[in-house]
């Protein structure tokens, strides 16, 4: 199978309402052509994230993938990281408000409270356990990925209507303004 044998999945479209199912750690063949198709639509859509949910398949997979891009200019580089049956451990009692978009939800943006770090266990595909520490904007990525493996969306967590905005009205008038806020004065 490959990325074309899957679509993006959206909102409104019971598959995303959904809790995955645990992934079965003895069978790494079942797992890597949907991993495989994960990273193909994240890559294509310009995404630092998925799960598995997204792409129709109810398994606890996701890929948290941080880097820049037209979507997230100011993301820092991490490589990308294939978490299986993943689970938040705890979470910082900092929270922060960003603004968050999603593959599943085109062409919305909404701001989100969200813990600035959160310690995880998660499964490799060698069936091998890893705990892993995340701040900032992969933790931000962890939060929003594990939120489709439960059922939920970033439209879920805003606090009001008007914490939503269209992709053009962020990447026009509110992307300037906070990347001339994080530039370096001269």
């Amino acid at each position: 199978m490959s990325a074309t044998d899957y679509s993006i999945v959206e909102l409104g479209d019971p598959r995303l309402r959904q809790v995955a199912r645990p992934v079965d750690l003895s069978r790494p063949d079942v797992v890597l052509p949907i991993a495989a198709a994960m990273r193909e639509w994240m890559d294509k859509r310009g995404g630092v994230g998925i799960a598995a949910p997204q792409i129709g398949v109810d398994l606890q997979m996701m890929i948290i993938a941080s880097r820049p891009n037209q979507r997230y200019p100011n993301a820092p580089v991490m490589q990308p990281l294939l978490l299986l049956n993943p689970l938040p451990l705890r979470y910082s009692e900092n929270l922060v408000e960003e603004w968050e978009g999603c593959l599943s939800v085109p062409g919305l943006r909404g701001k989100v409270l969200r813990p600035d770090a959160v310690d995880i266990e998660f499964f490799d595909l060698h069936g091998r356990g890893h705990l892993l520490s995340l701040t900032g904007f992969p933790a931000r990525i962890f939060q929003h990925e594990y939120d489709h493996l439960i059922g939920m969306t970033f439209v879920d967590r805003v606090a009001s209507p008007q914490d939503l905005v269209t992709e053009k009205v962020f990447l026009e008038q509110i992307l300037p303004v906070r990347m001339a806020a994080t530039s370096p004065s001269p």
